[in-house]
């Protein structure tokens, strides 16, 4: 069955920003192979290796999810925290977008306690607290704030995940040295001032400019979409009866 991928072109890239890399004089040299030249003092990406790359890294998200894998998002650095949260959950996907908590991956049981309580604690407030102190309900608010901004994008993943994609592998080398350890496969955006190191599928692109930020994770999402469907489609599922079904119990009920 053949699976369609989302398609996007050079021009979309180039005003997105995604061949801006930094500053010349923070290059690191393992990046060098991706550089087309330097305008102005700053490095410029060579889109015509990006785009075979990024593709690749579209077809490995969406085969990963087409056999039923999970796909860790992560961003959290500042502009990338929102797109990153809101492609994750667009896909049914999870994502770590608050800071990396040391142990995600190579340390999952300790994390999965601590998704169970924040679940306890939501349990707890959500009936209203009964036979808590002012105090101890206000402690308990604050514990399940710092937990849900931590965890809550990760509280359904239910184990280690398939796939990491991550935007700044400067930022995130602590997620990434995790899934080296587990052998955990990666797509990452890697800026020229960063070390590919690590890195199984790297996306040569900027990973500062919020436009370029939110196309990636456009993609990305749209890619797991497309694994979806083929999953479900392998399964014998038609997607198109399944949006229309609602409809015509709703018109049946009211006739």
């Amino acid at each position: 069955m053949d699976m369609a991928l989302p398609e996007f072109s050079m021009r979309q890239l180039l005003e997105a920003g995604v061949h801006y890399g930094h500053q010349t004089a923070r290059w690191n040299p393992r990046m060098g192979q991706y550089i087309y030249g330097d305008r102005n003092g700053i490095h410029i990406i060579d889109l015509t290796q990006t785009v075979p790359m990024l593709d690749q890294a579209l077809k490995v998200v969406r085969d990963t999810v087409a056999k039923g894998g999970r796909i860790l998002f992560v961003g959290t650095k500042r502009q990338a925290q929102k797109p990153i949260a809101e492609a994750a959950e667009k896909c049914a996907q999870y994502y770590m977008n608050h800071r990396w908590l040391g142990g995600t991956l190579t340390n999952w049981k300790t994390v999965s306690q601590s998704i169970q309580r924040l679940k306890q604690i939501d349990e707890v407030l959500a009936s209203g607290g009964e036979g808590l102190t002012k105090k101890e309900r206000l402690n308990m608010e604050r514990d399940q704030a710092k937990l849900q901004a931590s965890l809550g994008g990760i509280r359904e993943m239910g184990g280690t995940p398939d796939l990491l994609f991550i935007i700044d592998v400067g930022k995130e080398d602590l997620a990434i040295l995790e899934a080296q350890k587990l052998g955990i496969p990666v797509v990452a955006v890697v800026d020229t001032n960063c070390n590919p190191k690590g890195v199984t599928h790297v996306i040569p692109g900027n990973d500062d400019a919020a436009r370029a930020i939110a196309l990636y994770c456009d993609l990305v999402a749209r890619a797991a979409l497309d694994g979806m469907s083929a999953q479900l489609g392998a399964a014998g599922v038609d997607l198109g009866a399944l949006e229309a079904a609602p409809e015509e119990e709703a018109a049946a009920a009211e006739a």
